[in-house]
């Protein structure tokens, strides 16, 4: 008997999902665990295991299309047995979203409406011109384009305003943003229409104003966002934050980075980075103030019986918070291993649900962003958050009076004021700064 495939809240906070890639076909067998797509969720691109056994009668959401949750997506049944009620009734469902103004149009990303550019002439491999074929201007309202096109073409800077879709109705695909790829590697950036950036400097920003048109455009929120707003918005009115800063000599823990790096044989991914030195002196620190390691349950305060560690990473619709668990028990190598493992994942939009939620403990770091402090909101379900500013060279005066340059860096703790009260979190808070400006006290 055919049966409806629904679309699965595949993350916590997953109200919708978008379909990036079918990997099954109508009249495709499909089996218990088969991988029949890729579904963008609110915070990652995730397969689709099937639940349903049979044949692929009929896809409904096709690639780039949304649904809710719960909402079908297919059909899977005998070969041959009519599904004709089960398709009518499906249209009927989607008959009021059809109806809505752009509903069956994506809105343009922010990336592909910032530039509005002209095209010309580029020397190919000959030295001779090469014309590329003028496309015609999509308004950014109006433009049609795969989830995974989109990607593609924010990560390689393609403005696909200009590109020629060749999907159904135009829609512009995968294949058509490799096609403008292998343009630039043929005859050079300038030759493939929308790509742009200092290396193709055939094509020139508008002057027109900040948008391409010099007019207001209106950006539809993704899940993404929403979902940062929703949460973040929760904990900061409903948790009583309250702050705590601390200037840091970060001198003994660059130079302990760079002898680790030193002893160490070379690894393909990088050097420890001083973000592993950080979940190490703070998991440390919070086997002796539990306390920090909590969570308000409004009728009792949990305790966490382990350390789990979130990194807040930015991503181009907002940030992603990949969590190292156990860091109570882990070394610095291990932690930077798996720490780079989890944001190699973010960048593939590969993370999973259970990488990225229920941390105990995040920090956040915007130094490499030349940022010297920042206050930070509480990332639920934890109570504190350390925002870490850029590593500087700032004079000090010393306690013999003297004045020396130092490396020193500003740690800004958040605490929720139900569950931290103002000296634990100030006696953690110095704590942490001996660990960081004497680690060798972790030996003891």
């Amino acid at each position: 008997m055919a049966e409806q495939v629904l679309m699965l809240a595949l993350s916590p906070t997953m109200e919708e999902g978008t379909i990036v890639t079918w990997h099954k076909k109508e009249g495709d067998s499909v089996a218990q665990s088969d991988i029949i797509c890729e579904v963008e969720t609110d915070k990652a691109t995730m397969e689709y295991e099937a639940v349903n056994e049979g044949t692929l009668l009929k896809i409904l959401v096709a690639e780039g299309g949304k649904a809710k949750v719960g909402e079908p997506i297919a059909v899977v049944g005998e070969p041959g047995e009519d599904i004709s009620g089960m398709l009518k009734e499906a249209e009927q469902k989607a008959e009021p979203a059809a109806q809505a103004p752009g509903a069956s149009e994506p809105a343009a990303s922010p990336e592909s409406a910032a530039l509005q550019v002209e095209a010309a002439p580029a020397a190919g491999p000959t030295g001779a011109a090469v014309t590329t074929p003028s496309a015609p201007q999509v308004p950014a309202g109006q433009l049609k384009a795969s989830p995974l096109a989109r990607k593609m073409a924010t990560e390689h800077s393609i403005d696909m305003r200009v590109l020629r879709g060749s999907g159904p109705a135009g829609r512009i695909v995968k294949r058509d943003i490799e096609k403008a790829l292998r343009q630039v590697a043929s005859y050079g950036p300038a030759a493939a229409v929308g790509v742009q950036g200092p290396i193709a400097p055939a094509f020139i920003p508008s002057a027109a104003g900040p948008t391409a048109s010099g007019k207001d455009e209106r950006i539809p929120v993704s899940g993404i966002r929403k979902i940062i707003a929703q949460r973040l918005a929760e904990s900061k009115f409903s948790a009583p934050h309250y702050y705590l800063r601390i200037d840091v000599d970060a001198g003994e823990m660059m130079a302990a980075r760079q002898r680790l790096n030193a002893r160490l044989p070379k690894d393909p991914a990088g050097k420890v980075s001083p973000n592993a030195f950080l979940i190490k002196f703070v998991s440390e620190t919070l086997k002796k103030y539990p306390v920090v390691n909590s969570s308000w349950q409004t009728d009792e305060i949990l305790r966490f019986g382990k350390i789990d560690i979130a990194l807040a990473v930015a991503q181009e619709d907002g940030l992603i918070t990949p969590v190292v668990r156990g860091c109570g028990s882990k070394g610095i190598v291990q932690i930077d291993r798996e720490l780079k493992n989890l944001i190699d994942k973010v960048r593939s939009n590969k993370l999973t649900p259970e990488e990225y939620s229920g941390a105990t403990f995040t920090i956040s770091s915007l130094g490499t962003s030349g940022i010297l402090e920042f206050t930070a909101i509480i990332n639920p379900p934890g109570s504190a958050i350390l925002a870490v500013g850029r590593i500087h060279k700032a004079p000090v005066v010393g306690d013999d009076g003297t004045i020396g340059v130092r490396s020193q860096m500003m740690l800004t703790l958040s605490c929720d004021h139900r569950v931290i009260d103002g000296a634990v979190g100030a006696a953690f808070l110095s704590d942490l700064k001996a660990f960081i400006e004497y680690p060798i006290d972790l030996l003891y």
